[in-house]
């Protein structure tokens, strides 16, 4: 082996985090180049980027709900292999991935049958329109098949992450995106195939990455190796991951009902035009969300090791390094976007109604993100240490209790301009959440700390 697992134990907090998290950033931003560069090209299709982006943008919750599952068992699983090798309990990490690859394949069949036999149906509730449904099918026709690749790249990626391998988790991602870069304009442009050709890059891309993601894990340089005797679900051990995913799983699938929500109430207020700024916005909403994810990631292993060496000082420092690092990234992505709006929105559209659309509800939608490092460095930490309970319930009062609510009330308070205060539910629930989130961090997480020292069943 390259090296042992006990460095997660013994190097300095800085060091590792800086060692750890600077390719699982670097991971989610090429994650996130995969996730946007089908709308880039799509939006550019001459004569049919504006309708065509805005049906693929309506395909959005669908997918959310794949990425959400794939959450659910995946960033369940991989912060308890990483607590269980801090306990030296080899058997019961390896346990853990096996489980974890089973339940994965099996929620994989059943929502490719799913999404295949019912997608046309769910598309035009989720708030396709005439004009966009066609683009949106051909789209879930395709981009269902590859389910399987989604999911286990997504899910099982965490596992190697979780051991320290964070460059080989990133060139995970890598693999995809360059392949997905390179395809898209082949099959978008080349084959003449428009939006399917955007799928088929996409699932073909993933393929290649799940390849790559398996490989390793049943290779011969991973610490946790998939072997088929840990594949047998056991309620003990794949209970607690997805109880433990099942906050990154509410958050994940609340994306897709929330988007469920903005999408029917912007195409009643804004038509068109107004769902397809929903598309660039929740883009762009990504250069936030999944490089702060990233950084949560590289700190998982840390926190979660040394939580389960018992290791006070350790996860104490690991944490704040995390929150100074979120906080000052979303100050400077925030910056960035208030003050050039039309650089963002002119990634995705050349359709000049969508652009001056587009670029004043930038600036609504992302009005407090400045202060969106601490939701994520608090959510990020909750699930390291195990604490399922308490990332649940942040999740849920951001999504549910505030965000889908405050979609509908807004409109009907500032009724001068409706389809804006459709926007606005955004960082009003974002004040609101980060308030309750950080109280109740600051009490948990000392709890956490004062039980450390003490037995405790993981």
């Amino acid at each position: 082996m390259e090296k042992d697992k006990s460095f997660l134990g013994t190097e300095s907090v800085g060091k590792l985090l800086l060692q750890l998290a600077l390719p699982t950033v670097a991971a989610q931003l090429i994650n996130m180049l995969y996730n946007i560069v089908d709308r880039i090209y799509i939006g550019h299709i001459p004569g049919e980027g504006a309708l065509a982006l805005t049906g693929v943008g309506v395909c959005m919750p669908l997918i959310m709900v794949v990425s959400a599952f794939a959450a659910l068992v995946g960033n369940g699983g991989a912060p308890r292999a990483s607590i269980f090798m801090g306990k030296n309990d080899t058997s019961k990490a390896e346990q853990t991935l096996g489980n974890c690859f089973a339940m994965q394949v099996i929620i994989s069949l059943i929502l490719t049958v799913i999404l295949f036999l019912g997608n046309r149906s769910l598309l035009l509730a989720f708030g396709a329109s005439a004009n966009t449904i066609d683009y949106a099918v051909g789209y879930m026709n395709i981009y269902a098949v590859g389910t399987i690749f989604v999911q286990l790249t997504l899910g099982m990626n965490n596992f190697i992450t979780a051991q320290g391998f964070a460059k080989t988790g990133m060139l995970s991602v890598l693999i995809g995106a360059i392949s997905n870069i390179i395809l898209d304009p082949v099959f978008i442009f080349g084959f003449h195939m428009g939006v399917r050709g955007a799928a088929l890059a996409t699932v073909i891309s993933q393929a290649f990455s799940c390849i790559w993601v398996l490989s390793f894990l049943f290779g011969k340089k991973t610490f946790l190796k998939l072997r088929k005797s840990t594949m047998k679900l056991k309620a003990d051990i794949i209970l607690p991951c997805m109880a433990l995913g099942s906050s990154l799983f509410v958050m994940q699938l609340s994306e897709s009902v929330i988007s469920v929500c903005y999408n029917s109430s912007l195409l009643k207020y804004g038509g068109d035009v107004a769902v397809g700024a929903m598309t660039i916005l929740t883009s762009v909403m990504q250069f936030a969300m999944l490089p702060l994810q990233g950084l949560g990631q590289g700190a998982q292993p840390i926190i979660s090791y040394n939580y389960g060496a018992r290791n006070k000082k350790r996860v104490r420092s690991t944490f704040k390094l995390l929150v100074k690092t979120s906080v000052s990234y979303s100050v400077i992505l925030w910056l960035i976007i208030m003050i050039f709006p039309q650089l963002f929105a002119g990634m995705f559209t050349s359709d000049s109604t969508l652009l001056a659309f587009t670029k004043t509800a930038l600036r609504i939608y992302m009005a407090v993100v400045f202060i969106f490092g601490i939701q994520i460095a608090c959510q990020m930490t909750f699930i390291s240490l195990g604490r399922a309970k308490d990332s649940i319930i942040v999740a849920i009062v951001r999504k549910f209790i505030l965000v889908i609510p405050l979609i509908y009330i807004l409109p009907n308070i500032f009724r001068a301009d409706r389809t804006n205060a459709v926007y606005m539910a955004e960082p009003v629930a974002d004040i609101l959440a980060v308030t309750f989130t950080a109280i109740l961090f600051f009490f948990e997480f000392r709890k956490a700390l004062a039980e450390i020292s003490g037995s405790r069943k993981l």
